[in-house]
Formats: C-alpha cells, structure tokens, sequence
C-alpha cells in the first residue's frame, strides 16, 4: 500500500486551489446573471459559454488540477495522460453548460432546477474522476464506496445550489458570499472523493507514461490566465443597463418620425427633472418698460411734433 499526500507543499495548493474556485464562481455568477438581462438569444448564448468557462473550466477543473500539484505517493511517480486529462475539461465546462441552458431558458421551476443540478452535479463528478483517471504510476488504484457515493452526493447538491444561485444572486456582496460558499462546496467535493483513493503499489517497477505534472502546469496557467482576463474584459466591455436605457432614451428623442410619449421614455440620468425652466423677464425698477412703445410689436416711432387735430 503506497502512502498518500495530499498536501505534498503545505497549505499553498490547498489555498490556490480555493482562491481560484472563489474567483470562478465570482465571475461566472455575473456572467449567468447577464443571462437574465440578455434581449437577444445570441447574447443569451454568450453569456453562457461564458459561465460556463467560469464555472466549469476555472472554479471546478482549474481548482483540481491545482489541488493535485499536492497530491504524491510514496514510492512512484505520477503523470498524466494528456488526452483523457483534456477529456475532464470538456466535461466540467459542458456540464456547467448544460445545466445554465436548463435552468436559464423560461421560468426557473423546482423539477428545471433539479434536472439542471442532477446533470451537472453528475458531469462534476465524472470530471473529477476522469481526472483521476488520467493519472499514471507505478499502481493500481482503488476507491472506498461509501466515500465515493459521498462525494458525487455533495457535487449533486453543490450544482444545484450553484445554479440556483446563478439565477437568482444579483448584488455585489450576496455574489460574493455565494462565490466563498460554493468555493468551500467545490473543494469539500474534491478532497472528499480524494480521500476515498487508495494505491496498491506493483512489486515491480517499470516506466510509466504520460505528461509529468511540470509539463502541463506552464499551459494550464496560462490558459486560466487569459481565460479570466477574458472573462472581466468582456464584463466590463458590456454595457450596462443604466447605458442601455440612456442609449434607448436618446435614441427615442432623436426619432421624429415616432413620437412617443415623453412620461413613457427613460429617463436614466435625470435630464427631465433638470430640464431648464422657462426665463423670466428681468426687473424693471423703474418702470420703464411700462412707459416705452417701442418693446410692442407694430408700434410707431414717436414724434415730438403736435399734430393739429383739425388739419
């Protein structure tokens, strides 16, 4: 029986690994929550891939390929298939996408929210342990039952909080406070069917293949990288409802050719309630404006000459 660590470095991938499951979650719950305000389905299907990429791809698959930097046996080296460790990512970030589609599309039900949380709670596990299976040493793996049954548990109820947080959180601090609740859930479902691993050593050792961890480590980051720098690019390039209804309120006041009731516009920037009143007269102290002619329309030029009423 080969010794197991899961925390080969102390804390620091444990911590990294949280960090990063709270970023993801961080920002795929904005994203799903432009799902909500989307007026088209094309925009509808972009904030989707994005939060599904959030979600899936870093606050589920980065935060477990990070947590298995720490993971080591005694005895044996690990590396990683490449092709069936590419595999985990697309199920993590289909799942997650999957599951938004369900529950993101007409009114959010209790049976939507279920069957939404069901797929993508059984896609999260399936990705984690694929991404076990990736892993290629000097042994044969074994798991605990009952640990496993407990984990694809907690991934099930994990998804179907997160998607019903996902449609339903909307202000800053309530998001994040969901994105520190679900990074706990995320990494409780990890380390709970990573305790569940056991590794029977072989009695004699040979080579194994695969990707040691070093090699994929470069590329993971980097793509985690770019992928958030992405993600708050596009957040903060898209306009938000105060400029929407500004770019609506301006467009209708330069639309002629439609009238349109002005108490029915927007009105996001308060131009109505300043609107200039209209300019009084300026004072006249000493009556001089009551006096002359000259400020009445049609009124003749005055003449110092008497005129002789009978010609």
């Amino acid at each position: 029986m080969g010794e197991i660590n899961h925390f080969e470095y102390g804390w620091i991938t444990p911590a990294l690994s949280y960090a990063l499951s709270v970023l993801g979650s961080a920002l795929g719950l904005v994203c799903a929550g432009r799902i909500r305000t989307a007026t088209g389905a094309g925009q509808r299907v972009w904030w989707g891939l994005l939060a599904a990429w959030a979600l899936g791809g870093t606050a589920i698959w980065a935060m477990h390929f990070m947590a298995m930097l720490g993971f080591a046996v005694s005895g044996t080296r690990i590396r990683y298939d490449v092709p069936l460790t590419a595999a985990s990512t697309v199920i993590a970030v289909g799942a997650v996408g999957i599951g938004l589609a369900v529950v993101g599309t007409g009114r959010l039900t209790a049976p939507r929210l279920l069957a939404g949380g069901l797929f993508t709670g059984a896609g999260v596990a399936a990705m984690h342990y694929t991404g076990m299976a990736a892993m290629r040493l000097d042994g044969t793996l074994g798991y605990d039952r009952l640990r496993v049954a407990l984990s694809v548990v907690i991934a099930l109820v994990a998804a179907t909080v997160a998607l019903w947080l996902a449609m339903t959180v909307r202000r800053g601090v309530a998001i994040v406070a969901s994105a520190l609740v679900m990074g706990i859930a995320v990494n409780g479902m990890h380390f709970t069917g990573m305790s569940a691993l056991s590794v029977h050593l072989h009695p004699t050792r040979g080579g194994t293949s695969g990707t040691e961890v070093s090699g994929l480590l470069v590329p993971i980051v980097l793509a985690v990288v770019f992928g958030v720098v992405g993600l708050v690019y596009a957040l903060l390039a898209a306009p938000s409802d105060d400029d929407r209804a500004g770019a609506a309120y301006v467009a209708a006041r330069l639309d002629g050719a439609t009238p349109v009731a002005e108490a029915d516009l927007p009105d996001p920037v308060g131009l109505r309630a300043t609107r200039a009143v209209p300019e009084q007269p300026a004072p006249d102290p000493v009556g001089l404006r009551a006096r002359s002619t000259l400020a009445q329309p049609g009124a003749q030029f005055p003449s110092r000459r008497k005129t002789d009423p009978r010609g």
